[in-house]
């Protein structure tokens, strides 16, 4: 549901832009959810759902260390199938999968900044950021532009160039810490793990890998088909929490990822490729993302 790029599987930025330098990046993301992973771990190959969105961002250096960034994404989506929708199966009524046709909504809006508090071979960048919708749209189904909660987020980005291996190399971890609005006071903050290396081939080309880790602290456990250790809806079992469970779910998960980067002159043309690889209460799937960025600089 959420633009996977931006919490799940995003390479770290430990090093910071020159001074005065700006980014504007259009992209667009494709998200097939082959199922749901349930709470003991097994793959129900149904309630998929296809995502297709697009993002504008705008990213500019205040100074050297400071740096400031704003994006905003259009999502389309679809419930698939191929069974009755999981509201339907379990009754709970019509939601927007019900028409099993493309929904689409203005998703939220998320603004961060930047301070790198060390630069060099080593670098050290502590980051704040915040995730708000953009209006009250509808979040329960499977078929949602996303999940309508305010977050704050706080993270911590290191990276080592490695120049006794080569200077071309770099590995970059990621922490973050996401608060999340409470509803019905169930507790869903998360805490976020990336690690990733990039590769410089030639002056223009870059190739990149990583992993990525998500603990949900607190959230609903939906239950298993197996009925380990409850069956469906589980913790969702009430009529006040079983339309929110799509956004209150105890998601864990990891992820693997890689893609590669092409610099023309002022424009950067990217493209990277997110794998599910495990977790409970999650949606299992992948996602390609696509887009380009316009370099420029401010004559300061």
């Amino acid at each position: 549901m959420a633009w996977l790029m931006a919490p799940a599987c995003a390479f770290a930025q430990a090093w910071p832009a020159p001074d005065g330098t700006g980014a504007v990046t259009v992209s667009t993301q494709v998200i097939d959810n082959t199922g749901h992973r349930m709470t003991d771990g097994y793959w129900l190959q149904d309630g998929k759902s296809r995502d297709v969105s697009a993002m504008v961002e705008f990213d500019y250096a205040l100074t050297d260390r400071l740096s400031i960034s704003v994006g905003l994404p259009y999502v389309f989506a679809k419930y698939i199938g191929p069974g009755p929708t999981p509201a339907e199966a379990l009754g709970g009524g019509v939601t927007v999968d019900t028409c099993r046709c493309w929904h689409g909504a203005w998703q939220d809006v998320g603004a961060t900044a930047r301070f790198t508090v060390v630069d060099g071979r080593v670098a050290l960048t502590p980051s704040v950021s915040i995730g708000a919708p953009t209006h009250n749209y509808e979040f329960e189904g499977e078929a949602v532009a996303g999940y309508g909660l305010t977050q704050i987020r706080l993270a911590l980005d290191g990276g080592v160039r490695l120049d006794p291996i080569s200077p071309r190399l770099a590995v970059q971890a990621r922490y973050q810490y996401a608060v999340v609005e409470d509803v019905l006071d169930v507790p869903n903050n998360r805490s976020n793990w990336s690690t990733s290396a990039s590769y410089l081939l030639s002056p223009r080309l870059s190739v990149r890998g990583g992993a990525s880790w998500q603990r949900t602290h607190g959230g609903l456990r939906f239950g298993s088909i197996t009925g380990v250790p409850f069956s469906p809806p589980g913790e969702a079992s009430t009529p006040e929490l079983f339309p929110q469970h799509d956004r209150l779910l105890r998601d864990n998960s990891w992820h693997l990822g890689a893609g590669t980067t092409y610099a023309l002159p002022h424009v950067d043309v990217f493209v990277s490729y997110v794998q599910f690889m495990g977790g409970t209460d999650t949606h299992s799937g992948k996602a390609l993302t696509v887009g380009t960025s316009w370099v420029f600089r401010t004559g300061r």
